[in-house]
């Protein structure tokens, strides 16, 4: 499956490699009101620069991202652990930077109700080889958690969490917009509680009232045999959690196969290009190639031509849904020398004196219908 190319961090938030977190986050913020779907009912590319945008804030705001993206570019970001952007709502971003938007967006921002936690996506590597067995790897990651000290609730133990005494628990608040003859109402977040409904008198010391806090954690993940370069493992629950109880998201693990020095493949089969001398294709041989389980002795038949292929039966790889192993394909490549010893060349002069056409029936027939093209009787 062809993967689309991903557009410079940078470029996507309009700010130079050199922008100061503080730049960064003014530009987010600009991006995030220009392209929020909510304001572009009409635009549907609309919410997809939207998530662009936010993927782009969440590794650049990271110092230790940020620093393995300009070293590396998206490459170096491999193996590491971020939100799913591609899959989640507008809603559930601003759930991740809600401390960003305050109360820029009406909407889908102050809607609030409890919402399943955040995926995110990680992605583990493995070898060809690898993909003849069932293998189990081990993912360390980060995710946002509910803060030990308080258990997610947001205030220091034993203070008081009211009710907000500005919306009065329902998150939202209207903001009435006078022009002209007509007036505009906007359901907006809660200035004073920024849409949770709460308001927590003494926040925790530990997440600042957020009621989150970064936690490593470690899980195994079972790859089948037979999967694909790009597939996803979904590991149900290990996202993050979500909000007023509301499940949490998922992990969702996307393989990557390493290329093989000499194997190719295509889709259950594998390929392998095996160049061959002159002497060894018109005279026969046998040969070693690499195979998944190793090298084997394969027969090159006498009179083997360019481009003839040798199947090599239930040497590829299983299938993932029957496990049925698939071929392997040797692709002959014969090879012309590029210089010859002097015994070569008067040898090889000699059996171009003994050649005749009828030893080549391609060729003669070529050369027959060459003829009659430009010379018609």
């Amino acid at each position: 499956m062809p993967v689309a190319t991903k557009r410079d961090y940078y470029e996507v938030l309009g700010v130079s490699n050199s922008a100061s977190g503080d730049e960064i986050k003014r530009a987010y913020r600009k991006a995030a009101m220009k392209y929020h779907p909510d304001r572009n009912a009409d635009n549907p590319e609309a919410e997809v620069k939207f998530k662009e945008a936010a993927e782009a804030y969440e590794i650049l705001s990271n110092p230790q991202q940020r620093e393995r993206y300009d070293r590396f570019g998206h490459e170096g970001l491999s193996g590491t652990t971020a939100h799913d952007f591609s899959r989640m709502r507008p809603d559930d971003i601003f759930s991740v930077f809600g401390d960003i938007f305050g109360d820029m967006f009406g909407g889908t921002a102050g809607r609030r109700r409890g919402s399943r936690g955040a995926d995110l996506q990680t992605e583990v590597v493995i070898s060809l080889a690898d993909v003849l067995e069932e293998s189990e790897r081990s993912i360390e990651f980060t995710r946002a958690d509910y803060c030990d000290h308080c258990s997610g609730k947001g205030a220091e133990p034993g203070s008081s969490v009211d009710t907000c005494g500005t919306c009065g628990g329902y998150g939202q608040v209207e903001r009435v917009s006078q022009g002209g003859f007509f007036s505009t109402r906007t359901v907006i977040p809660c200035p004073a509680c920024h849409g949770n409904g709460k308001e927590i008198k003494t926040p925790c010391k530990d997440c600042e009232g957020s009621g989150r806090q970064p936690k490593r954690r470690i899980v195994s993940v079972k790859i089948p045999p037979g999967i694909h370069d790009g597939q996803a493992i979904r590991l149900r629950e290990e996202g993050e959690p979500g909000t007023d109880g509301m499940s949490r998201g998922d992990l969702i693990c996307y393989v990557r196969v390493e290329p093989h020095p000499f194997l190719h493949r295509n889709g259950n089969d594998l390929i392998c290009a095996l160049p061959i001398s002159f002497a060894q294709a018109a005279l026969g041989t046998s040969v070693e190639v690499p195979t998944i389980n190793g090298r084997e002795e394969i027969e090159i038949k006498a009179g083997t031509q360019f481009g003839d292929v040798i199947r090599m039966a239930r040497k590829g790889l299983p299938d993932l849904r029957t496990g049925r192993r698939g071929d392997q394909l040797i692709e002959v490549r014969v090879e012309v020398p590029r210089k010859l010893t002097k015994q070569q060349r008067e040898l090889l002069r000699e059996y171009a004196e003994t050649e005749d056409q009828h030893t080549h029936p391609e060729s003669r027939g070529f050369f027959e219908k060459l003829k009659d093209f430009f010379d018609p009787e």
